[in-house]
């Protein structure tokens, strides 16, 4: 059996204030919480700024990773300082970096917290190998890769989330709100509701953030690795 086991780290975790630090920890935790009900999958933050998420239908991984860049990028966060700060700005651009690994587990129990095995290998390594600074700087070129041990499936991908890529970081936070609750499967009477905005509004949102793309994306995601 393949699963797809998501990798993430938040960009410029360190620029949001201790308050901020703590609203995103809550918040996320809740979410993941919500994703787990919703998607059967195992979810769990390491350090405040990683996290790791199992999700047995592996068809569903790029869902669940736009699903929780989108709420990332929604939250109503500050800088460490009243002067918004170029790695502050990435946050608010990017949010998170997230990589799916697509394979099998050789040992998973989410009881016991553990995950072993071929797709947590492979999101970690991507992850860990994508460095987004130096000494000097924060350069960011991608924020969601795929990888898995099938050349021509990375490849295939790989396009698909460059684009996916820049839709997101132009986004923003009430179009990622839209976003993340259109992958939820809300339709946009329930979240012109939920947010308490005419549904015109929520439409104007869902088109801006380019959600008929998005939705063909996740979609054929979906039915190749189902």
């Amino acid at each position: 059996m393949s699963y797809s086991v998501l990798s993430g780290d938040v960009i410029s975790y360190t620029s949001l204030d201790p308050k901020s630090r703590k609203l995103l920890l809550e918040e996320l935790t809740l979410f993941l919480k919500q994703l787990d009900v919703q998607f059967d999958s195992f979810s769990r933050i390491i350090k405040g700024d990683y996290l790791e998420c199992v999700i047995p239908q592996a068809g569903e991984g790029l869902r669940v990773a736009l699903a929780i860049k989108g709420f990332i990028k929604s939250l109503a966060v500050q800088a460490t300082s009243n002067i918004e700060t170029s790695r502050f700005r990435l946050f608010k651009t990017y949010g998170i970096r997230i990589a799916i690994g697509y394979g099998e587990l050789t040992h998973y129990d989410p009881k016991e917290g553990i995950i072993d095995g071929e797709a947590i290998y492979l999101s970690g390594r991507t992850i860990a190998g994508k460095t987004t600074f130096n000494k000097e700087r924060i350069t960011i070129k991608n924020t969601l890769f795929f990888a898995s041990d099938k050349t021509d499936l990375n490849e295939r991908f790989e396009v698909i989330f460059n684009l996916l890529d820049v839709l997101l970081a132009k986004a923003t936070a009430r179009q990622c709100e839209v976003l993340y609750l259109k992958l939820l499967g809300l339709s946009e009477e329930e979240i012109s509701a939920k947010l308490e905005i005419g549904q015109s509004a929520v439409n104007q949102h869902s088109t801006s953030v380019g959600w008929s793309a998005i939705e063909s994306a996740v979609d054929y995601f979906q039915k190749i690795l189902s």
